[in-house]
């Protein structure tokens, strides 16, 4: 098996496991507090974190060594606060419904790229942003009397994941992969401890093996997406990312019994097109460069 095929079923994998923690987060979402949920979900990814960078070349000394201390503990706030949200967005807004705003994220890099980094998008571009804006409104449906404000809950979990997806970007020139998964899963670990103990509630015995599992998805996920960017360049990964809205989708229509309109149904279809544009010419422009 080559190399580039690994890295495809890797990414593939990744998104599989990420589309069944999607459906326990709904599953205990709808039962316990979203901050509870989190620092389970963060201690478990702490403890990966942990364990990933002491089997890494230079173990924790490398691994905690990084030219932008304040800018990496922003970047493990910025993820914490992003899955607090997502998971009040699946209880509140619906799993199909947020997955397919979510997926505006890599638009918003776009726009946020802008001002924060000094990029520059040309119109293209530009032009792929607009109309996966429009894709967006198209999915919430703003016109509609059913329009509910908690459909604003996955567009500011996805504002969040960009600002995230930036500060990365910002610290991956001096910071190493190993470096800033660490930061991101220990300073996320110790900011949720701060405030999820007052949440703690007592758990069905049943949903003690939702949460190991809800833990166990979140560590493979992760390990089975860094070995995909490991063979694989970015600007391929991300187009598979995509077929975690279908997988998500069919899981909230067959287990959770939510309901798919035409309005959802283009939008995501209007903001997923959008998306790979951008992300194919922005991989066009790496290349020439």
């Amino acid at each position: 098996m080559s190399s580039k095929t690994r890295g495809y079923l890797f990414a593939f994998l990744a998104i599989c496991i990420f589309a069944a923690q999607d459906a326990i987060t709904k599953y205990l979402g709808d039962r316990y507090p979203a901050l509870f949920i989190t620092m389970i979900r963060f201690w478990a990814f702490a403890l990966f974190v942990f364990c990933f960078a002491a089997s890494s070349p230079g173990g924790y000394r490398r691994a905690v060594q990084t030219r932008h201390p304040w800018l990496q503990i922003a970047r493990g706030l910025l993820l914490v606060a992003e899955i607090v949200i997502i998971v009040f967005s699946y209880v509140h807004a619906g799993l199909a419904m947020s997955q397919s705003i979510f997926q505006a994220t890599p638009l918003i890099v776009t726009v946020l790229s802008i001002p924060l980094l000094g990029e520059t998008v040309g119109w293209r571009r530009g032009t792929a942003v607009l109309v996966g804006l429009i894709g967006v409104l198209v999915i919430i449906n703003p016109v509609d009397v059913h329009f509910d404000m908690s459909l604003l809950l996955p567009l500011a979990a996805s504002v969040l994941f960009a600002l995230y997806s930036i500060a990365t970007r910002a610290v991956s020139h001096e910071d190493s992969a190993v470096t800033s998964l660490f930061y991101a899963g220990v300073v996320g670990a110790l900011a949720i401890s701060l405030i999820g103990p007052f949440y703690w509630t007592e758990v069905q015995t049943f949903d003690w093996l939702a949460l190991a599992a809800l833990c166990v998805c979140g560590t493979l996920s992760h390990y089975f997406l860094i070995r995909a960017y490991g063979l694989l360049p970015a600007a391929e990964v991300q187009p598979v990312t995509y077929f975690q809205l279908v997988l998500n989708v069919i899981v909230a229509v067959m287990l959770f019994d939510e309901n798919l309109t035409h309005n959802m149904i283009a939008g995501a279809l209007i903001v997923v097109g959008a998306g790979l544009f951008t992300i194919w010419r922005e991989h066009q422009l790496t290349k020439r460069s």
